[in-house]
């Protein structure tokens, strides 16, 4: 069984969908369970916060791994550090080891090889929007300092659409292009999942083209 936090997102609904399109068992964990639409009857769902350590210890209970895409929520303020922190904590405490997780592309990690353009804009997110910044970069370290078998998605900008099956991986350089759609990140995560890749890694991800194409209405 697979748990899931940030399943309600706009990252998350296409992750679930593809987690039970790979017939795996769900259990999410949701501020507002309705917000999962059609699929709501599919998984196990826990009504919680993710910083709340009840409700994470109910989501982890029984489960084999953890994938999120939770990120930051208007009104919430900046979540990641406390969340992985109450997450790691539960794991450990479960005996449940590997973690599958997305940040942003914008952060910086030991052996990086960006491009340069990436390098401009890693720095441009950082200066523009610095507590974001350093609550994901605390997160990275929370995880770092874990001994879990973590893997954290450096994701770029992402858009809407259906997959295009072209997305391209790297531990430390950049991808062709800086976008991707989220259908194709919700493989990616289940990919990583299932094939042990960049276990305690933070990889870059990027589709192979310099356009994905245009994104349907």
């Amino acid at each position: 069984m697979v748990a899931v936090l940030g399943g309600t997102g706009r990252t998350g609904r296409p992750l679930v969908a593809e987690l039970l399109r790979r017939r795996h068992k769900v259990v999410v964990l949701a501020r507002d369970p309705a917000k999962l639409g059609m699929v709501r009857d599919e998984v196990q769902v826990i009504t919680g916060d993710s910083r709340d350590e009840a409700a994470l210890t109910e989501l982890v209970s029984g489960t084999d791994a953890v994938v999120s895409t939770l990120g930051p929520v208007r009104g919430q303020g900046l979540i990641n550090q406390d969340a992985a922190k109450a997450l790691i904590f539960v794991m450990r405490r479960a005996g449940v080891r590997r973690y599958v997780g997305v940040t942003g592309a914008g952060i910086d990690v030991p052996g990086d090889q960006k491009a340069i353009f990436d390098k401009v804009l890693s720095n441009l997110i950082q200066f523009v929007s610095r507590k974001a910044a350093m609550d994901r970069t605390a997160e990275y370290q929370e995880w770092v300092d874990s001994d879990l078998e973590w893997t954290l998605v450096r994701a770029p900008r992402l858009r809407d659409g259906p997959p295009t099956h072209a997305v391209e991986p790297d531990a430390h350089r950049s991808a062709p292009s800086p976008f991707l759609r989220r259908s194709d990140l919700a493989e990616f995560l289940v990919d990583v999942l299932e094939q042990g890749l960049y276990v305690r890694q933070a990889p870059l991800v990027g589709a192979k083209a310099v356009s994905d194409g245009p994104v349907p209405k």
